[in-house]
């Protein structure tokens, strides 16, 4: 029986989005695996700020890429990110929200706790659950 994945608060790891689906493994969870050289391990909420931010380092993540089956991503949508990437927004003032029930525990690999605490999405904060 698979073990099941913990997120970064030591509970069960919580879907990430359905709507738009994402994940490494597209199942709306921020899982990894050894197959995953990127480590999706950080779910966010997405902004602006960070939308440039990425689009800076060569990865558009608004445009529409139907041949992968990508609508694209809008402000407020949860999407699970690699952990470094996520590590470089912030060190670039543009990180994006952690909603840190959905982020797995292997991010804490390379980041601690306290940091994603910091830059953690406040339920109060105009948003939508998951879909």
């Amino acid at each position: 029986m698979e073990k099941t994945a913990k997120n970064v608060l030591g509970g069960d790891l919580v879907p990430c989005s359905y709507d738009p689906l994402t994940g490494f493994l597209r199942d709306g969870c921020c899982h990894t695996g050894p197959e995953d050289a990127g480590d999706h391990v950080v779910c966010a909420r997405m902004t602006e700020a960070f939308f440039g931010f990425s689009s800076s380092k060569g990865n558009d993540l608004v445009t529409p890429k139907p041949e992968w089956r990508f609508a694209g991503l809008k402000p407020g949508d949860r999407w699970c990110l690699c952990v470094h990437r996520w590590i470089e927004a912030l060190q670039a003032g543009a990180a994006p929200p952690v909603v840190l029930q959905s982020t797995h525990e292997n991010a804490l690999q390379h980041v601690s706790l306290n940091t994603l605490k910091q830059h953690a999405w406040a339920p109060g904060e105009r948003s939508s659950p998951p879909h």
